[in-house]
């Protein structure tokens, strides 16, 4: 796994925040950390989890735009940041046009004829108003900004989440255009991990506020293997059995791949995919 460094466009060390969740009876609090994040120079970064996992309220503290409780950010300067929420920050009442001549001011390296091409593949008329935007096609014209002023750190939030498969398709290609240099980074944030296993170089796994697995996106495939025996030859491994879910016809779970030597003969091993590692490093046991 990289060690971080002071290039590092992003980092986040023993960052902490505790904030109270729901109202009423239903209040929990939630707590994130404490939290290390590299996004090294030169790679995209998946930040993976469930809904809930703490991943935007990570990049908001890395933005500044929440205080953590503990701990240190380390952001480049943010004229070389394009970001991409979950829904556009911009005033309302703007269209698509004045977006761009408002932000342009504070971009020293801003591409106007760059960004009326991405307002037009991403299929917003330069007259249409924030407010008027679906999600899908408010994230697009977050990613017009964030493409149109020389970044060279790319935090994206969930992006693909409102696209459809051929405009996800197209933005991945976006992302490997942008990584063409070698000074770029990129934070892709997402629950959905087909888009990590196609783009991202290092991914890192949250569950509950807590990292539960960083490395290499081969490196964790690797490391990991999809079980599933019978009763009978539970018992033997169920310590090392992660997201263990038990049933009338045996068991399964996950394993490291080191692990698996401990296995019964009638338990069969494979590798996983990484939605499959996400879902069941952050798994509680069960049994059905």
């Amino acid at each position: 796994m990289h060690s971080p460094t002071t290039t590092d466009p992003f980092r986040l060390h023993a960052v902490t925040k505790r904030y109270a969740r729901g109202k009423g009876k239903d209040t929990t609090t939630f707590a994130l950390g404490p939290l290390d994040l590299t996004v090294p120079r030169g790679y995209v970064t998946g930040l993976v989890g469930a809904n809930g996992a703490g991943k935007t309220t990570a990049i908001k503290i890395a933005l500044g735009l929440v205080r953590p409780d503990s701990g240190e950010a380390h952001l480049i300067d943010k004229a070389r940041i394009g970001v991409v929420f979950d829904q556009p920050s911009y005033v309302g009442d703007w269209t698509a046009t004045h977006v761009g001549r408002a932000l342009a001011p504070f971009y020293p390296e801003w591409d106007a004829d760059r960004y009326a091409e991405l307002l037009a593949w991403s299929g917003i008329e330069p007259s249409k108003k924030v407010k008027e935007l679906s999600r899908g096609m408010g994230m697009r014209l977050q990613l017009a900004v964030a493409l149109s002023h020389g970044a060279e750190l790319l935090v994206l939030d969930e992006p693909t989440g409102g696209l459809d498969p051929l405009a996800r398709s197209e933005l991945l290609e976006m992302i490997a255009d942008f990584m063409t240099d070698a000074s770029h980074s990129v934070l892709f944030s997402t629950h959905i991990t087909s888009d990590l296993e196609k783009v991202a170089d290092y991914i890192t796994v949250l569950h509950a506020g807590r990292v539960v697995s960083a490395t290499t996106r081969d490196e964790l495939i690797d490391g990991y293997r999809l079980v599933r025996g019978p009763a009978a030859e539970l018992d033997a491994v169920r310590p090392l059995v992660l997201g263990l879910r038990e049933h009338g016809a045996g068991w399964e779970g996950l394993m490291a791949t080191d692990d698996t030597v401990a296995l019964g003969r009638r338990t069969l091993a494979e590798a996983p995919t990484l939605e499959e590692i996400v879902v069941h490093l952050g798994k509680e046991p069960s049994h059905v």
